[in-house]
């Protein structure tokens, strides 16, 4: 059989449009495969930084609007919640900040005086590292204060006449290793002094990082 140079030439064409039309389709093929690896990727960047973001949020400071459920053991041994019911005005404070803790205290309006519904609990929060004698001399000056804070409180209860002993009403936690404090915010710039008013469901209703004015803190709590 014999070829014609112009068969030859059909037949050189075809193969070439057969090598094009493979490296096409190979083309589209490798195409598409990077298209998918690519949001494949973009996905992943997505799911990683959403899953970063999640544990920044919840090991940072907390937001207002935002529910909480944070449990803390009192230096009576009470086992208090932020989501047990009460109205808790949670002051966190360092045994430098004393003052500022107390005016918190006497800003707390009169009406919440001895009711039920109303709490407040102050987080000590001791800075440096201390040996078992040292936070038992820690303990011993901590519940000095408690008590000489509980007559003062006793003095508004008289005033108001209400018939309740006002040390039952001071909820004290000793935070010698942080466990108590970073449940509230971890991070490195957390504020020495913080406020947190919640409401008894644990919903974050306002919070502040010096002594809010007696205003202030009554607006939120009634």
């Amino acid at each position: 059989m014999t070829h014609t140079p112009q068969s030859s030439v059909h037949a050189m064409e075809r193969l070439n449009e057969n090598g094009q039309t493979r490296g096409c389709q190979r083309t589209t093929s490798s195409s598409i495969c990077l298209l998918v690896n690519l949001r494949a990727l973009q996905f992943f960047f997505v799911a990683a930084a959403a899953l970063f973001l999640s544990a920044a949020l919840l090991r940072g400071a907390l937001s207002s609007g935002a529910t909480y459920s944070i449990s803390f053991v009192d230096i009576d041994g009470n086992k208090l919640s932020t989501a047990d019911g009460h109205v808790t005005v949670l002051v966190v404070a360092t045994t430098a900040d004393w003052e500022k803790a107390r005016a918190v205290g006497e800003r707390v309006p009169d009406y919440c005086l001895g009711k039920p519904d109303y709490r407040m609990i102050t987080i000590i929060r001791f800075i440096r590292k201390h040996g078992p004698i040292m936070r038992q001399i820690a303990m011993a000056v901590v519940k000095h204060r408690v008590t000489e804070e509980a007559k003062r409180l006793q003095s508004r209860y008289d005033t108001n006449k209400i018939m309740r002993d006002a040390r039952q009403d001071i909820f004290t936690v000793i935070d010698f290793d942080g466990s108590a404090s970073s449940q509230l915010d971890e991070s490195s710039q957390a504020a020495s002094f913080r406020v947190l008013v919640f409401a008894r469901d644990g919903k974050l209703l306002a919070q502040w990082t010096d002594v809010p004015s007696a205003n202030h803190l009554a607006a939120v709590l009634k």
